[in-house]
């Protein structure tokens, strides 16, 4: 997979749970998962390199929020209107 993209879980209709998956290759497990705030936790793979990020409270969560973290790990920031699926309902 080449570009990260966002899958969100909906009940009711209202998101409650979201995944921002990171460019990597086909197959790739999450080895470790480290927590940090806002309800985030990065997953990496066996060689410590960052797959992805669960979002477990998506009402929380913000571009600002997210980039922080996508920064920290010398990731491609993502747009606000890319979270819009996060303000849903």
């Amino acid at each position: 997979m080449k570009d990260a993209y966002l899958e969100v879980t909906f009940r009711r209709g209202k998101p409650i749970a979201a995944y921002y998956y990171l460019p990597r290759r086909r197959g790739q497990k999450s080895h470790k998962s480290v927590r940090t705030d806002a309800g985030l936790i990065i997953d990496f793979n066996r060689y410590g390199k960052p797959i992805g990020i669960e979002i477990t409270a998506p009402n929380l969560v913000s571009a600002a929020i997210l980039n922080r973290v996508l920064k920290t790990l010398g990731l491609p920031l993502v747009r606000p209107s890319e979270l819009q699926p996060l303000k849903a309902a």
